[in-house]
């Protein structure tokens, strides 16, 4: 059995950089793979002032907007983002996406192009997007009120579930594999793991539990869910033991990352982003905050980190990736390069 079936993996995730000018309608083209239109697609102002992390995809429509540091319910911004390319994306002149003189990086993955079908499994009717080749699905559905569950449209238990209710304010709920059963922690916060809206349940094969609340379930409410599964050389998701040293733990990914964000699962502390288009070298000092508005932060030499041929190495003793032994640390991880492409062929180190 081949080690991969992805050999090239910017053709299902890119990270691109680009500097705003305030100019309607300014189309920007992806440096991997030609044929990435993305489906889910968040931007961040790197420099030149802040901004939330601005959230769109195409099942909802590239006009409607969530913002990954927000609560807030979805609202409707058509001067963001005006369209997914095919190679990339078109830009409006709204400073959270295109201010003259601030630089941008924008995080794409690709699904089915906004091709969606009905999901009648679970107790509650659910709309899916899949990419079955990259493990990623994005569904929304209507919530009932009552315990119940929803259809994530794949064939086994995914590693990590995101959800926003698109309605209301309500924080984004992330059920992860590495998190304690039916725990959850926020996506727009830096709480540590909770028991979690599941219902008491992780997900199935077929289904994600939801009680009945606001956060999932409340009657009448409309939800956005984007689902995962790791996939050889392409994704992970997983979970680490810090050990508080400036020579830190190893974690083996089976790829080059392209893109690595991580939560301590076991305190308050900030979600972190590191990729390989605002750093190309190691060691890598500048992270994001998808919990915040804050600027790019080099925060060396507490956040520090390596990208490897084969996984990623922490360099520092910070709250958010590596503060003291023993705690655990949540991660999801995309490739740059396979470790071993499809013919067998290992690929080189950073």
């Amino acid at each position: 059995m081949a080690y991969t079936s992805i050999d090239d993996p910017s053709a299902y995730f890119q990270v691109k950089t680009y500097s705003g000018n305030g100019t309607d309608n300014t189309a920007i083209t992806n440096d991997g793979n030609s044929n990435l239109q993305p489906d889910w697609w968040i931007v961040k102002r790197r420099a030149g002032g802040t901004s939330g992390h601005a959230v769109y995809d195409s099942t909802r429509g590239v006009t409607k907007r969530l913002n990954t540091n927000l609560a807030n319910a979805e609202d409707t911004q058509s001067d963001r983002i005006k369209s997914f390319d095919t190679n990339g994306f078109t830009l409006g002149t709204n400073e959270q996406a295109n201010a003259s003189g601030s630089t941008y990086v924008a995080w794409q993955w690709k699904c089915n192009g906004g091709t969606t079908s009905s999901n009648t499994t679970g107790t509650i009717t659910s709309t899916v997007q899949t990419n079955s080749d990259a493990g990623f699905n994005i569904v929304t559905y209507t919530g009932n009120g009552s315990n119940s569950n929803f259809a994530h449209g794949m064939s086994e238990q995914p590693d990590m579930v995101i959800v926003k209710n698109r309605d209301s304010v309500a924080n984004w709920c992330v059920w992860h594999k590495g998190l304690t059963s039916s725990y959850y922690v926020k996506w727009d916060d830096s709480i540590s793991e909770q028991t979690g809206p599941w219902d008491g349940l992780d997900p199935s094969s077929a289904v994600v539990y939801v009680y009945s609340g606001g956060l999932v379930n409340a009657s009448g409410s409309d939800y956005v869910a984007y689902i995962f599964k790791s996939k050889q050389g392409y994704s992970k998701f997983g979970k680490y033991f810090g050990d508080g040293n400036a020579d830190g733990p190893f974690v083996y990914t089976g790829f080059k990352p392209a893109f690595v964000m991580i939560k301590n699962k076991d305190r308050v502390a900030n979600w972190v982003m590191y990729d390989t288009k605002r750093e190309p070298f190691n060691v890598m000092v500048k992270e994001l905050q998808p919990n915040t508005s804050a600027a790019e932060n080099d925060d060396s030499p507490y956040s520090n980190i390596d990208f490897l041929s084969n996984g990623f190495k922490l360099r520092g003793t910070g709250y958010n990736s590596n503060l003291a032994s023993g705690e655990e640390f949540i991660y999801m991880a995309f490739a740059e390069n396979p470790f071993v492409t499809s013919t067998g062929i290992p690929t080189t180190a950073r």
